[in-house]
């Protein structure tokens, strides 16, 4: 269609139309000028498509459809070419079944693991979870297919996400939370985002121009449009003056009088509003353009293909906690399956991307032809029985080589909608695995979870296995893995805390009245717990194999470097074990002496590669000036300081194997406004600081420390010389350093 001619042809109420949905999934069409109506769909991990008319609520049965694991499974992947191959997959989902636009994928930032929708964000670390919904985005668009990423932005948490304000501090919003939305825009090109429903320092996303235009739209170059979360919208002019193009869901007749009052009464600009129809128009045409023309109907081939890719998926994103050498299971064991999640295993989160799975395997299914016994030991809807099916666990483990435990939270612990109150699994299922750890027998816990879990039985099993929740394919993959048919390969996309308190938004969350004060700043997740160099349960980037790796001759291509050119880092790694796996190689930058304060690591680079035993490849990172550079809220940009840092690899966050050395220069000083109140090390920080100021104080300081230890004891020196330093640069008239006219003059010379 040719969209210009279509806008000009528009009356003003068919535009205000067009700028609310028609009902809960599909936008208006404008049938004197051919426009059809075009549809969306839930579906992060699986296509959500309801049939027949929709309902208010969107509750209503959904299609027949594979679930692939959700995004805290895929993360863990750290995968971006199977996140790829799994976009790609629902793109030719969405073309069979008529859908346009996929609302999908989550990446706002896992501030707390209590936050109940966890399970459909990636991670705590932006440049992870930014390079895996880029490539998810990527998949899903290859098809013709508009890919909607959410929730833009500062949406952590469920607690009053309708109404509660989000405040953040600019170098924290643009470093930890606006990050991998940045990364996602700007790498893969998504035709849609989803503003979310929350207020950000006290203005509704749907409304935020800051955010939608200045942000978005000018400063990160999108050229997609920006659709509210379901419900989201409030005042429709303030909407589209923001930057806010489509309100879903409609039809909002409400919204289209307002519009058009608005523009006939002079208060808004009705080109604002053309060019919000265009940035819709112009994203479905493409659409149209680009969808696969010659689609077959889903069927139970593609259903089939579809498993497989879940299949995959999910093999490839379990964790892999702990192990004592009890996996992989030998053929000839006894294992005894405990727990209702081997039979009925928990598979996707609760709320609106819950997937209608056409089939779920379960482990004790897909271990038939293995000599596997099992029995209940819990009861998930009635307690009052648990005691009873836990001593019946504990006998039946009495002729068992291998006890697995399949353990987890039920759906009623995590959802959307609602926060969880701890990060405990419940206390019968604790108890089962610690009664059964007291027997002299090997312990393995499969756990079924969307988010970190406390586990005060850890020292007492022999292994642990994270399959999350894994989709469809989830019993068949956990088989795989237990029998080492599959090497597990995952790795933590988050920390997992001891406890809860240990969490750094703690005393922050869920804020009161739903106002959370983000005080812990940057300081999310590892950032924080390697800061605090506070001990935890499984450090991100963690997870074992059945394999071993060896870490070996770390190179960089340059060792000095300016901030606008690139360094190339190479490292061998080679599987010296009997296995043949998957190594997820990690590279983090380490800032040695910033005047800023900065995390003692973050991930600037990853790769997951497959090795047989004796195998060794040669992995290469690409470091840019993003790699080594924070956000600087004076520059209301990214700035690298000049200085070494540390390029560091290994295999988790915590084992790090190799480290070597970089100088980077920067090539943008930050503007200081000087004062008589600003402090001389401050000033000596600039270049030209160092040049007019740094002379006075090297002869003001000659001579100074000498005979001071006799009248003020030892350290006088230094104590003089930091009391210079750190005074503001007035305070050098009052101890006879330099005279006020100086100090005038110091000042004029430095402006």
């Amino acid at each position: 269609m040719n969209v210009k001619d279509i806008v000009s042809r528009l009356t003003l109420q068919e535009k205000a139309a067009l700028l609310s949905g028609s009902d809960f999934w599909h936008t208006e069409a404008v049938e004197r000028l051919g426009l059809k109506s075009f549809m969306m769909c839930d579906g992060p991990n699986g296509l959500r498509k309801q049939v027949g008319e929709p309902d208010s609520l969107g509750v209503i049965d959904s299609i027949s459809t594979v679930c692939y694991p959700t995004a805290s499974a895929l993360a863990s992947s750290f995968d971006e070419e199977m996140m790829e191959e799994l976009g790609q997959t629902l793109g030719d989902e969405c073309v069979r079944e008529d859908v346009s636009m996929l609302l999908g994928p989550g990446l706002n930032m896992k501030r707390s693991p209590v936050c109940g929708r966890n399970f459909e964000y990636y991670s705590e670390d932006p440049y992870l979870a930014g390079k895996l919904a880029a490539a998810f985005v990527r998949g899903v668009q290859s098809k013709g297919v508009l890919a909607c990423p959410k929730h833009f932005a500062a949406n952590n948490q469920e607690y009053r996400r309708m109404s509660g304000s989000s405040m953040v501090d600019e170098r924290t919003l643009h470093e930890i939370y606006l990050t991998a939305f940045e990364m996602m825009v700007k790498e893969s090109h998504p035709k849609s985002i989803m503003c979310s429903y929350n207020q950000l320092n006290g203005t509704f996303l749907s409304e935020n121009k800051y955010m939608l235009t200045e942000v978005l739209k000018n400063k990160w170059g999108f050229d997609g449009f920006v659709v509210t979360d379901w419900g989201a919208g409030k005042d429709p002019v303030k909407g589209v003056e923001a930057g806010l193009d489509l309100v879903m869901p409609g039809p909002r007749k409400d919204h289209e009088e307002a519009i058009v009052a608005a523009v006939e009464a002079g208060n808004l600009d009705e080109a604002k509003v053309d060019k919000a129809v265009t940035n819709i128009l112009d994203a479905f045409n493409w659409s149209l353009e680009n969808a696969a023309k010659d689609a077959k109907p889903s069927d139970d081939d593609s259903r089939k293909r579809d498993y497989e890719v879940a299949l995959r998926a999910a093999e490839n994103s379990a964790v892999l906690l702990k192990n004592n050498r009890v996996l992989p299971i030998k053929k000839d064991k006894k294992v005894l399956f405990v727990g209702e999640f081997a039979k009925n295993p928990r598979n996707q989160g609760s709320g609106s991307s819950h997937i209608n799975s056409a089939y779920v395997s379960n482990a004790l299914e897909c271990a038939k032809d293995r000599d596997v016994s099992f029995v209940r030991g819990y009861d998930l809807k009635d307690e009052k029985k648990n005691y009873i099916l836990r001593q019946e666990a504990v006998e039946a483990a009495e002729d068992a080589d291998v006890i697995v435990v399949f353990a987890g939270l039920p759906g009623s612990y995590e959802s959307e909608g609602f926060d969880r109150k701890d990060i405990n699994i419940p206390a019968d299922q604790n108890k089962l695995i610690n009664d059964l750890s007291m027997l002299d027998k090997k312990v393995v816990v499969v756990l079924h979870n969307g988010a970190p879990v406390a586990m005060p039985w850890i020292d007492k099993v022999d292994a642990v296995l994270d399959m999350f929740l894994s989709g469809d394919a989830v019993g068949e993959a956990t088989v795989k893995i237990l029998w080492g048919e599959v090497n597990p390969s995952g790795k933590l996309s988050e920390t997992y805390p001891v406890k809860l308190s240990d969490n750094p938004s703690y005393l922050n969350f869920p804020g009161e009245s739903g106002n959370p004060i983000y005080a812990e700043g940057i300081y999310i997740g590892y950032r924080y717990y390697e800061k605090k160099r506070m001990p935890v349960l499984f450090p991100f980037g963690h997870g074992l194999s059945y394999t071993e790796f060896e870490y070996m001759d770390l190179k960089i291509d340059k060792d000095d470097i300016s901030e606008d050119e690139t360094v190339t880092a190479s490292v061998d790694v080679w599987n010296v074990g009997r296995y043949p796996g998957k190594e997820v190689v990690q590279l983090y930058v380490s800032d040695d002496a910033s005047k800023a304060s900065r995390p003692l690591k973050e991930l600037k680079g990853f790769k997951k590669i497959l090795l047989n035993p004796g195998e060794k490849k040669t992995v290469t990172f690409t470091l840019d000036k993003r790699s080594f550079a924070y956000y600087n809220d004076v520059l209301h940009d990214f700035h690298v300081e000049s200085g070494d840092f540390t390029i560091m690899v290994g295999s988790s966050s915590k084992d790090i194997r190799l480290t070597t050395k970089i100088h980077v220069e920067s090539k943008v000083e930050v503007p200081l406004d000087i004062s008589l109140f600003t402090p001389v090390e401050d000033i000596l920080g600039t270049k030209r600081g160092k040049e007019v100021l740094g002379p006075v104080i090297d002869e003001a300081l000659k001579g100074q420390g000498e005979g001071a230890g006799d009248v003020m004891g030892e350290g006088a020196d230094v104590m003089m010389r930091n009391m210079v330093m750190e005074m503001p640069l007035g305070g050098m008239a009052s101890f006879g350093v330099a005279t006020p006219e100086q100090l005038e003059s110091i000042i004029q010379a430095l402006k």
